[in-house]
């Protein structure tokens, strides 16, 4: 068999970054930056105020109370037209450029309005409530390093310095499930043998959560040459091709006939439960992961293979999700020959994180799946995972934390 870690190291060594395009922010969201991001201007581009109240002389203010006079009323978005002197005052509101002469805004709640005037109640020391020009980033200032992966935060400083990110573009990844007997999800009535198809809708959804275009191939039963003309249309469609489903070791498997035909395939026996078996290869230079059939196993191998393998075609640098250690809560039995990936219920108690299995783990339990919130990763060697022994776990909603050389080597 296989390891996991040579797997996922051919995966990776086995697709490209795709092309860079320059997008506007709204639709750069998940992608990876091609090039670094420098400040063109300083943020904020000018001295402002922290909060509503009145931009006065520090020096006016260092004993309470005093009586000032009022000079103007500066709304944000608009500039003052006077410069504080000694004794004076210029209401402000948040965000407006700090009137010349200022140098500490009274936050309005230490204040009393006057009919010609505002009476301060607090002292306030000299500086506050100012934010200086670039006191987020000045110009020339390094902002995010290429490879670094756009999160709604990242959008908003980029929108903040007015940029227009490179980055590679979006993925298309064309799916299909295979078999006579699998059926639409929406199917009401089953006949004797037939299933309704989970892989899809789970596919899709994990899909769009990443953020990739989707080109769904649909069902594609037990026929060679429908087949055949599906798995070219993805191939030539998109920039990866997910089939579900004949990737194990049955020699007359219709799926892996046809692959063997069309590319460069190869079907691997991965030394992990579940998806062991597992199929990576090429169609007319478009990747192809064949993902096994039971629904489980479809989760873990596009966690394991697909999701990094598709981060990494979007330029990202970081492509395997954070791990974390927790502490069993309970006693179980693994299979010391292979990585074996539990469905787990994650928990704290008195600050430690405790984990629990989530319900019965046979690679067909959709359930138990839908309860877990995470991976417990048991490492290969590992017989029994014992009551209070430390566990490493990959949480399904973690950010990713560890980048390909960190987990891999090389």
């Amino acid at each position: 068999m296989r390891s996991l870690e040579k797997a996922q190291r051919d995966v990776l060594a086995g697709v490209s970054s795709l092309p860079v395009v320059e997008l506007p922010v709204w639709d750069a969201l998940g992608l990876g930056l091609a090039s670094p991001v420098v400040a063109p201007h300083d943020v904020p581009p000018f001295t402002n105020s922290a909060m509503d109240g009145y931009a006065v002389l520090g020096a006016d203010v260092e004993e309470a109370p005093v009586t000032l006079g009022l000079l103007e009323d500066v709304p944000a978005g608009h500039v003052a037209q006077q410069a504080v002197r000694s004794g004076a005052a210029i209401k402000i509101m948040t965000g407006a450029p700090i009137p010349d002469g200022a140098d500490t805004v009274v936050k309005v709640e230490d204040t009393e309005p006057l009919p010609d005037g505002v009476r301060i109640m607090a002292a306030t020391p000299t500086g506050t409530a100012v934010r200086p020009a670039g006191g987020d980033l000045a110009a020339g200032e390094p902002v995010f390093a290429a490879g670094e992966r756009l999160t709604p935060p990242h959008l908003a400083v980029l929108a903040s310095l007015g940029v227009s990110p490179r980055v590679h573009r979006r993925p298309r990844v064309a799916m299909l499930s295979t078999g006579d007997e699998v059926l639409p999800p929406e199917t009401a009535n089953l006949g004797p043998g037939q299933i309704r198809d989970t892989n899809r809708p789970l596919l899709a959804a994990m899909l769009d959560e990443l953020g990739v275009e989707i080109v769904d191939l649909g069902i594609v039963g037990d026929d060679a040459d429908t087949l055949r003309n599906t798995l070219e249309q993805g191939a030539a469609k998109a920039d990866m091709v997910l089939t579900s489903g004949g990737v194990s070791m049955g020699e007359y498997d219709l799926v892996k006939i046809i692959l063997r035909e069309l590319g460069t395939i190869d079907f691997w026996k991965v030394a992990m439960q579940p998806a062991k078996p597992f199929a990576f290869g090429h169609i007319e230079g478009t990747p192809l992961l064949g993902l096994p059939g039971n629904p489980v196993s479809v989760m873990v191998a596009f966690e394991q293979f697909a999701r990094p393998a598709l981060l990494r075609m979007m330029g990202c640098r970081s492509v395997f999700r954070a791990r974390a250690v927790a502490r069993s809560a309970e006693t179980w039995r693994t299979d010391p020959a292979k990585t074996v990936f539990t469905r787990v219920v994650t928990e704290i108690e008195d600050g430690v994180t405790l984990v629990r299995s989530s319900g019965a783990q046979s690679s067909n339990v959709l359930s138990a799946l839908a309860r877990a919130d995470a991976f417990a990763v048991i490492p290969v060697g590992t017989g029994w995972v014992r009551a209070g022994d430390p566990v490493p776990i990959e949480l399904f909603r973690s950010p990713e934390a560890r980048t390909a050389s960190e987990v891999l080597g090389g």
